[in-house]
C-alpha cells in the first residue's frame, strides 16, 4: 500500500512539474512579444492623424497584453495575451505605413483574420444619419485602422475606417441592433470580403465552411460551427478600452521618442 501511495505521489508531483513548465514556457512567449511591442511603442511618434490613432491602438494593446500576462494562470491565458501583443504589432506596421516607412516583417496571424477578409475598394455609405467610409489605404478621411478578426463573436474585415464602427462591440462585448445592416451595407459585393451579413450575423470564420458544407445535405447549414475559433475579447476580457476615434486619444504623442528602426523579429 505504501508502495502505491508512494508512486501516486510522484505522478502527481511529475504532473505538477510539467504544468508548471508548460504554463512558464507559455508565458516567456507572450513576454517576448509583448516587449517587442512595447520597444515598438516607445520608439515611434506618428505624423499624421492615421499614425497616430494606430500607434494608440497599440499602445492600449500593450497594456492590455501587461494586464493579461500579469493576471494568466494557464498556458491559454498567456496565448490571449500574446494575441493581445501580436494584434498591437499589426497597428505598429499600421502606423509605419501611414507614415510612408518599410512597415517591418511579417506578424503572425490572427485568430479569424483570415476568415474575415479585407477591405478591398473605397467605400462611403450614409447610416444612421452619418457618412461611414472604408479604405484598404489611411487617409485623413480613414484613420482608424482594424487588422482584421474577431469582435464579440463576429468578424470585422482589415482596413482603415472613417470610425471604429465595432468599437461598441469590442468594449461591451455584444453587437447592437442594425450592425448587421451596417455590415451589409458597407461590404456587400466587395471581392475582399466573401461572405454576406448573415453569416456576419452567424460569427463567420473558423469551422464556418465545415458547417455549411455539412447542412449542404438538407439545404441549410448549422450557424452553431461558426463558433469553432475562439474570440480574445478585448472587451469582455476586463483589460482593453477602445481609445476611440479622436485621432490618437492622447497615446498617439509619446513626446520626443525618435521613430527608431523596427526590430519586429520574432
Amino acid at each position: 500500500m505504501v508502495g502505491v501511495l508512494l508512486a501516486v505521489l510522484v505522478v502527481n508531483r511529475g504532473q505538477r512539474s510539467r504544468a508548471s513548465t508548460r504554463l512558464a514556457d507559455a508565458k516567456a512567449d507572450a513576454r517576448r512579444v509583448i516587449e517587442r511591442l512595447g520597444g515598438q511603442v516607445y520608439q515611434l511618434t506618428g505624423s499624421d492623424a492615421p499614425s497616430r490613432q494606430a500607434l494608440a491602438d497599440a499602445a492600449e494593446r500593450f497594456t492590455a497584453a501587461g494586464s493579461q500576462i500579469d493576471q494568466a494562470a494557464t498556458p491559454a491565458q498567456a496565448g490571449l495575451a500574446k494575441e493581445t501583443a501580436l494584434e498591437g504589432l499589426y497597428y505598429v506596421r499600421a502606423a509605419r505605413t501611414a507614415m510612408g516607412m518599410d512597415p517591418g516583417p511579417a506578424v503572425p496571424e490572427l485568430d479569424g483574420q483570415r476568415a474575415a477578409g479585407r477591405v478591398s475598394e473605397e467605400r462611403v455609405i450614409d447610416y444612421d444619419g452619418r457618412e461611414i467610409a472604408a479604405s484598404p489605404s489611411p487617409s485623413p478621411q480613414t484613420p482608424n485602422y482594424y487588422p482584421g478578426g474577431r469582435v464579440a463573436g463576429r468578424p470585422v474585415p482589415a482596413g482603415w475606417y472613417s470610425e471604429p464602427w465595432w468599437r461598441t462591440a469590442l468594449v461591451a462585448g455584444a453587437w447592437g441592433v442594425g450592425s448587421a445592416l451596417l455590415f451589409s451595407s458597407l461590404f456587400s459585393g466587395m471581392s475582399g470580403v466573401g461572405y454576406d451579413s448573415a453569416a456576419f450575423e452567424s460569427g463567420y470564420g473558423d469551422g464556418y465552411q465545415d458547417g455549411l458544407d455539412a447542412g449542404a445535405g438538407d439545404g441549410g447549414y448549422d450557424p452553431g460551427t461558426a463558433d469553432a475559433g475562439y474570440d480574445p475579447g478585448y472587451g469582455d476580457q476586463g483589460g482593453y478600452i477602445d481609445p476611440g476615434s479622436d485621432g490618437g486619444g492622447g497615446f498617439g504623442d509619446f513626446g520626443g521618442f525618435d521613430g527608431g528602426g523596427f526590430d519586429g523579429g520574432f
